[in-house]
């Protein structure tokens, strides 16, 4: 698996960057909030990734820090939580936004994501009490460092 990309940026969009990686570009799709916080074009970047694999289809997508994909992979663990809606949730909360919201039990919090009724948001608030700690303990931002990548 692809757990961690760097290079450079080729094209930013607003769900999506191309990130050219010694000759190969690929296209890594991040939250609203991670597209915000990216550096231009022609600079470099390095991203943790979680690489989705279905029968038709290979998506790749990046988070600025390694808790932030801890919390994705929690989020696409509940039923109805695609990546999309996990990078809407993370996107509008943030990872210490969506700790907090878990913790105290705030559905309404989650909610407010793009694509996430108040049904969906209570079974994420739910479902994810228990598991959440183990996440919660990771602490901190464990941001990924481009590498050097300025020369690339």
């Amino acid at each position: 698996m692809i757990g961690r990309i760097a290079g450079v940026i080729l094209h930013r969009a607003a769900d999506h960057v191309l990130i050219d990686v010694r000759g190969v570009g690929y296209i890594v799709h991040v939250s609203e909030r991670t597209a915000m916080n990216l550096p231009p074009a022609g600079q470099a970047v390095a991203l943790y990734t979680e690489l989705l694999v279905r029968e038709d289809l290979l998506q790749l997508f990046g988070f600025p820090t390694l808790l932030e994909k801890e919390w994705h992979r929690l989020l696409t663990s509940v039923q109805g939580v695609g990546a999309k809606v996990s990078l809407a949730v993370l996107g509008t909360l943030g990872a210490e936004g969506l700790a907090r919201s878990i913790a105290l039990g705030d559905w309404s919090a989650v909610r407010k994501a793009p694509g996430v009724g108040p049904k969906l948001a209570q079974r994420v608030v739910l479902e994810l009490k228990d598991k959440a700690p183990a996440i919660m303990a990771l602490g901190g931002d464990l941001t990924v460092d481009a590498g050097g990548m300025a020369g690339a």
